[in-house]
């Protein structure tokens, strides 16, 4: 038999046991009553989860059976004259640089620089000396050239000469009334006038230079009317006629207008640049436009009255085609258009569509030939253009889609 302590013992151990399986069991109880509490107050009721699932599906389906929402204008008219912008230099009406055809000394300077002159006045004298002494020489030379020719007739009458010898005295006489023509010519020459009325540049010259034949002395320039030069490629020849409106504007005269005609047009295309060169004429009467200026010139090649415009933001690009969405109906037809010229956000329509149109300008993107479309109103709400469904949601509040 076991000692009695040590019976005791094991009976203290075995209680020690018991108490640990009791704690431990309760400690394990308490945690899933824990857990199982949390989890029944976070996991949802099978009904929202249910709703929530089938939330999406009633929300999306309104969208994709109702009508797109787009913004959209009619087709309007406005005057749209076709015009081509080039830029050009002004040119003199007339344009000389005065030049004497003699020799000489000059002795009289008759102008005053920038003066406005008229044709035929006198600018520049030479020394006649010369000259005139060359006109009495051939006027002697003359008056005797005609004594000999009247002997000679006289004494032809009486056959005391030859009909040579008459004919010799006819001949010297009219050398020496060539002489003198040419003479009196040359003193004229002497005297260098205005070939054109106009305003007098600066002179190169003074008051006792001498001169020879073709030197500048000053240049005189015709400024009204002005011409102006310009060119234009010649894709656009066929537009091109004389008597054509332009106008010009300068970066020298901010804010100024001119008006001007086409007064020419070269037959020659440049080779170079393949440009054709035209020449108009403008008119400046308060002499406030000067030769040599750089011009921007506008020509107006056709005054279209009643053009049809849209918005340039309804244009479909697709390659080198032009589309727009038409609405018709509460739908949108794809409709093919030329257009023509583009100005101040405005594109010209020359075939494609009619003055009471309806095209979309935004929410292009979500747009097929033929869907349903919803206008936006110009005040904000949405204009219904296909009815939607009762039981479906109002699809007016979508946001709209910009191309």
């Amino acid at each position: 038999m076991a000692p009695q302590g040590t019976l005791a013992r094991r009976e203290n151990l075995l209680g020690m046991n018991r108490s640990a399986l009791v704690i431990s069991a309760a400690l394990a109880i308490g945690v899933a009553a824990g857990a199982g509490y949390w989890f029944g107050t976070q996991r949802p009721p099978a009904n929202q989860t249910a709703d929530a699932a089938v939330a999406p599906a009633k929300s999306a389906a309104p969208a994709a059976a109702g009508a797109v929402t787009v913004e959209a204008a009619k087709v309007g008219l406005q005057s749209l004259p076709q015009t081509i912008t080039a830029v050009g230099s002004l040119r003199s009406d007339e344009s000389v640089t005065v030049r004497p055809e003699v020799a000489g000394r000059i002795s009289n300077i008759l102008f005053k620089e920038g003066q406005h002159v008229g044709k035929g006045m006198t600018l520049v004298r030479l020394d006649p000396a010369i000259n005139q002494a060359e006109v009495q020489q051939a006027r002697a030379n003359l008056k005797l050239a005609k004594s000999k020719y009247d002997r000679a007739v006289e004494l032809s009458q009486r056959n005391f000469i030859s009909g040579q010898a008459k004919d010799e005295a006819e001949n010297n006489l009219r050398v020496a009334e060539a002489a003198v023509a040419l003479v009196e010519a040359r003193l004229a020459k002497t005297e260098i006038k205005a070939p054109f009325s106009g305003v007098i540049g600066l002179r190169v010259v003074s008051v006792g230079d001498y001169v020879k034949e073709g030197a500048d002395v000053v240049n005189l320039e015709s400024i009204d009317p002005l011409k102006v030069d310009f060119r234009v490629p010649e894709i656009y020849m066929q537009q091109i006629q004389v008597g054509q409106t332009l106008t010009v504007s300068l970066d020298a005269l901010p804010g100024k207008t001119f008006e001007g005609k086409v007064m020419a047009v070269n037959p020659l295309v440049d080779a170079a640049g393949r440009a054709v060169v035209i020449r108009a004429i403008v008119r400046n009467s308060d002499t406030s436009l000067r030769p040599g200026m750089f011009a921007r010139v506008k020509l107006i090649t056709r005054d279209e009255k009643e053009a049809l415009v849209i918005p340039e933001q309804a244009i479909v690009p697709q390659g080198d085609e032009q589309y727009v969405f038409r609405v018709v109906d509460g739908k949108v037809a794809r409709v093919k258009v030329e257009i023509g010229q583009r100005r101040d956000g405005k594109v010209e329509i020359v075939k494609g569509l009619g003055p009471n149109d309806v095209v979309v300008t935004a929410g292009q993107l979500k747009l097929r030939d033929g869907m349903a479309v919803t206008v936006l109103a110009a005040n904000g709400p949405a204009s219904a253009a296909a009815p939607a469904p009762r039981d479906k949601a109002d699809t007016s509040s979508l946001p709209l889609a910009k191309s």
